[in-house]
């Protein structure tokens, strides 16, 4: 005879009684109690979350609960099989969705502390020198060194005119008491004077970290006393209206004056910020002693002003990997004019500043663990290595993560899709939307994910194909799926649900933009693991970088074939490494010295002179590869949902 087991749900007291193995999802709709299951009960959108109060039930591990709420008692109804008596608790909606967001809260970013020494290499001192006399008639400067030597164990100090210009007034008017702010280039004995200011100044030295993408611009506002973090604001690169992407710009600078126009818009949006801070903060822009740039190496050519032709072309060699340190004044950034600005080294035409400090801020330069560090933007930086060696490259991936190139692609901002769920028995989508407004369009992250929803359900085939018999046999006339200006298209958004009044689309287009970028990251990362006699599987954990990074489903970007088929928990997100390996290097000497050796230390591959790319590139092209078998989980749940034979 058959084990029946009761089940009571609270808060409601409705009781039920089910079979060993019954899902929860069904005992509950036995009860008359529904759940949401967007994704049509298949475990992929963890709306369905309830408590087991008393009882024991059998359930799989899921993204969509972290190990605190599987220690609570929370499961998800759709994957939980019923084995005993059980109470079970079903909060209502919105305290499901709390428990939603607090799983999505775990891919907010997680910086690795590396444990620099904090020594900036800019400060204030307060001088008392004594003033000449016909017994001491020595000179201000040398009566200045003299001080800051026996005090402060800096025996060479060097100083410019600008500065000098301003030592003898500051002292007198100081009555022999002055701030100077030094900057110790080199090392403890060594140091430059960029400022001298009569008597004690006030407040702080200020330093930046500035993070110059291709899009957007992002400076961070630093307590040079403290190292603490004041501020960050961010700006859309106005080199943007030149170009979506670096090649379009290296072309615009080589025509008549196109590379001092470009210098001069980034450095018009940097001072904009500059200026933002300043008013936000109270103070003048000239308390700001020291700056950090990184960037990719274009990014940082442009900034210097430097020729980037040679970047585009074969064999694509950069004009310099290590900049020379330059003072503000010489690139009208308005800060203290004697401020130096280090831009942290490149190490070839397509690995940057911004990967140099991605790996200063992640640690991976001092870690005995096989680490995977990506950084996605229009450029895929990839890195591979540990403490003893490292290899790095590059893939062009492209605006489509930006969601650039889409018919209705936007930034990841306000009104942004950022997440798709489609349920499997209907195929209706359910979406997430950044800032929980009508949707005006899809980022990067919402583009990956209702590929991925798609390709799971049966939408796509695993070319990115619309099948659109099957879904006008499963939608009928409400079908989702219709022939549009750019190939066969699928409705995201209908217009009367969107903020545009317009319909919100993904097009074969744009599906087949996305499967060549996640394919041209993917071989890379494949190529450049074979060249160094390494399977990926090995890798101990994977590292992202970039804001990109931040919103991406690590689930649905293995089921696309965008990462590795690794487990989840070997994933970790860091933020924007760009701006915390520069914060990291604005606030410590020792993190700048590593920077150099970092910068060294790469062994870049050059993707194109590799045999094997086309070919991985090739073989990249499908969902989520041609080779399943380098993909078991997705080919696990292909085969669950009867898809393999596609």
């Amino acid at each position: 005879m058959e084990s029946l087991h009761e089940v009571t749900f609270l808060p409601s007291g409705k009781k039920v009684s089910v079979p060993d193995g019954t899902l929860l999802l069904e005992a509950a709709a036995r009860a008359g109690i529904v759940l949401d299951t967007p994704c049509g009960g298949q475990g992929r959108c963890g709306r369905c979350r309830v408590k087991v109060e008393r009882g024991e039930v059998s359930f799989r591990e899921n993204p969509r609960l972290t190990p605190k709420q599987i220690d609570e008692g929370w499961v998800l109804a759709c994957t939980s099989k019923v084995w005993g008596d059980l109470v079970i608790s079903v909060p209502a909606k919105v305290e499901r969705e709390k428990v939603v967001l607090e799983t999505a809260d775990t891919r907010v970013e997680t910086p690795i502390v590396c444990g620099f020494l904090f020594s900036p290499a800019v400060q204030r001192i307060l001088v008392r020198v004594p003033p000449p006399s016909l017994g001491d008639p020595v000179n201000d400067l040398e009566r200045l060194k003299r001080v800051i030597a026996a005090r402060h164990g800096i025996d060479d100090l060097q100083i410019e005119l600008p500065v000098l210009q301003r030592l003898a007034g500051a002292l007198r008017q100081g009555n022999w008491e002055v701030t100077a702010v030094i900057n110790r280039v080199k090392n403890s004995n060594h140091a430059e004077l960029i400022g001298v200011y009569p008597g004690s100044k006030k407040g702080p030295p200020f330093g930046v970290a500035v993070d110059i993408g291709t899009t957007n611009v992002v400076i961070d506002l630093i307590d040079l006393r403290t190292g603490r973090l004041l501020d960050r604001v961010s700006e859309r690169n106005k080199q943007i209206v030149r170009g979506e992407d670096v090649i379009s710009r290296i072309y615009f600078s080589e025509k008549g004056k196109g590379l001092q126009e470009l210098q001069g818009l980034v450095i018009q949006t940097i001072n904009l910020l500059l200026d933002e801070l300043a008013q936000k903060h109270q103070i003048v822009t000239s308390d700001i002693e020291d700056m950090v740039v990184a960037g990719n190496t274009i990014m940082e050519h442009l900034f210097l002003g430097l020729p980037s032709r040679a970047l585009r072309e074969e064999p694509y060699v950069p004009t310099a990997t290590d900049f020379p340190v330059v003072k503000a004044r010489e690139l009208g950034i308005k800060i203290n004019e004697n401020a130096s600005i280090f831009c942290v080294p490149a190490v070839a035409a397509y690995v940057g500043g911004d990967t140099t400090a991605g790996v200063v801020a992640s640690c991976l330069f001092k870690t005995d663990e096989l680490t995977l560090f990506l950084d996605v933007g229009t450029n895929g930086e990839i890195v591979l290595g540990n403490a003893d060696w490292m290899t790095t490259c590059a893939c062009s991936a492209g605006p489509a993560f930006e969601g650039a190139g889409v018919q209705h692609g936007i930034r990841a901002t306000t009104g942004a899709i950022e997440e798709v769920r489609i349920n499997s028995k209907t195929l209706e989508p359910t979406i997430g939307v950044i800032g929980g407004v009508k949707p005006l369009g899809v980022c990067g992250s919402g583009m990956i994910s209702a590929v991925a929803e798609m390709f799971i359900t049966g939408v796509i085939d695993r070319g990115g194909k619309l099948n659109v018999d099957y879904v006008r046999r499963m939608m009928g006339d409400n079908s989702r799926v219709r022939q549009g200006e750019h190939r066969n298209e699928y409705v995201l958004v209908r217009a009367g649900e969107s903020g545009t009044g317009r319909d919100i689309v993904l097009s074969e287009v744009d599906i087949d933009n996305l499967i060549r970028t996640k394919g041209a990251i993917y071989a890379g990362m494949a190529v450049m693991a074979r060249s160094v006699g390494i399977n990926l599987k090995d890798v101990s954990q994977v590292l992202i970088g970039g804001a990109f990074g931040r919103h991406i489903s690590v689930e649905q970007a293995i089921m696309i074939g965008l990462l590795p088929d690794l487990p989840w928990e070997k994933f970790r997100y860091l933020g924007n490494t760009s701006a915390s390996g520069a914060y990291n290097i604005l606030i410590s000497r020792e993190a700048r010295e590593k920077s150099k050796e970092v910068a060294r230390k790469l062994t870049y591959l050059e993707l194109i002179a590799e045999g094997s790319f086309m070919d991985e590139l090739t073989a990249s092209l499908f969902l989520p590869h041609t080779n399943l078998e380098s993909f078991p989980t997705v080919k696990e749940t292909l085969a669950k949902a009867g898809r393999l034979r596609d």
